[in-house]
């Protein structure tokens, strides 16, 4: 009973994909789809999800994802209505990233506070990130880089820190002139690199809980958290010169990445909630693979991906993506709040999704419009 139920779940899938399969990707509708998830989930912006009691705080990582893409969505449809949203927000946080020091989590909203910076030349907004961070670094934490059942997260013990502080480091030292963010951010990179990165597989295990583990005998990685680094790796190349060692560094890691995810695609155009096990996790997940999709095409707007061998898994991607939009603008398939494979559902969404599926939208209309 159980085959047949995953069966009719794929069936179904390809049936919604293939729909999709038949437009050609425009710059118009690619805008169209973004425009209507961004306004869908500032409707939405302080509902419950994932099983939730009370909204997600707005200096969350949660919303700091969300703030993510729909900085590149202010961005690409050149509308003061969403970098009003999005001011609005650092004005209610007063600017101030959230409530634990040291935890990469917390740090992920000052990337929506820098770009800020950057548009509008207001020193205020990032002056609380500065500190943060410079207390950080003249108080290094003593703490293993292994996470040990979620005791030690004052480094980056899990793959997701890799998008949420780094990125923050590399542009404060842009922002700043002053190398020591950047530094300080290489040197915590490679020890969780060389603690979670699988270079067989060239994917990143979520946490050393799951370092040695199979399921169905196969590796477990997953998607969200591999889409987690990925993602960030897109955010962090843009914030280096392209002869500069740390953009050698993270192109390393990026193109062995691309690499591997283009032979791990569905047929129906998403990437499976545990990476390696398509045929266990035939369900649709459009968080991970929105952050996979993103940084695809950013790696073909910037020349390191070769167009003709990777927009066609773009194409797929974006179509599986946009199969999963309701009639109202709600992305659904996004799994919830988690830490490995699990389950996701047509009716159920989470801000994160909504941020890494505007990246992917921006950086597909930049590809299309050049």
């Amino acid at each position: 009973m159980k085959s047949i139920k995953y069966c009719l779940s794929f069936v179904l899938t390809l049936f919604a994909v293939s729909i999709f399969f038949g437009q050609s990707l425009k710059p118009s509708n690619v805008k169209k789809e973004m425009k209507r998830v961004a306004d869908w989930q500032i409707e939405h912006f302080r509902d419950t999800f994932s099983g939730r009691k009370k909204p997600h705080h707005i200096a969350d990582w949660t919303n700091a994802a969300l703030y993510v893409g729909m900085v590149k969505h202010a961005e690409t449809v050149k509308s003061s209505k969403y970098w009003k949203w999005l001011k609005s927000i650092g004005e209610e946080q007063n600017w101030k990233l959230y409530r634990r020091p040291y935890h990469a989590d917390d740090h992920a909203v000052g990337q929506m506070y820098i770009e800020l910076y950057r548009k509008y030349d207001d020193s205020n907004m990032i002056q609380k990130t500065i500190n943060s961070f410079d207390y950080i670094l003249e108080n290094p934490s003593k703490q293993p880089i292994t996470l040990d059942n979620y005791k030690h997260l004052e480094r980056w013990t899990w793959c997701d820190a890799l998008f949420m502080a780094p990125p923050v480091a590399a542009k404060l030292s842009n922002v700043t002139g002053d190398k020591k963010y950047s530094d300080w951010m290489m040197k915590e990179y490679e020890a969780t690199k060389q603690h979670l990165y699988d270079f067989d597989e060239n994917l990143f295990y979520r946490d050393n809980s799951y370092i040695g583990k199979l399921a169905h005998g196969r590796k477990i990685f997953w998607s969200r958290g591999n889409g987690w680094v990925f993602g960030g790796l897109a955010l962090l190349l843009d914030e280096y010169k392209s002869d500069s060692k740390e953009y050698k560094y993270f192109k390393d890691i990026y193109l062995k990445m691309a690499e591997k995810l283009i032979k791990i695609q569905t047929p129906a155009g998403h990437w499976s909630m545990s990476l390696l096990s398509q045929d266990v996790y035939p369900t649709p997940e459009t968080s991970g693979t929105s952050f996979f999709t993103f940084g695809l095409a950013w790696g073909i707007n910037n020349g390191l991906l070769d167009k003709a061998t990777y927009l066609p898994h773009v194409e797929r991607a974006w179509n599986s993506l946009c199969s999963h939009i309701t009639k109202d603008g709600m992305l659904g398939y996004v799994q919830p709040i988690g830490a490995a494979p699990g389950k996701a559902w047509s009716d159920k969404t989470e801000v994160y999704g909504t941020g890494a599926f505007l990246a992917a939208g921006a950086e597909i209309y930049k590809m299309l419009k050049s």
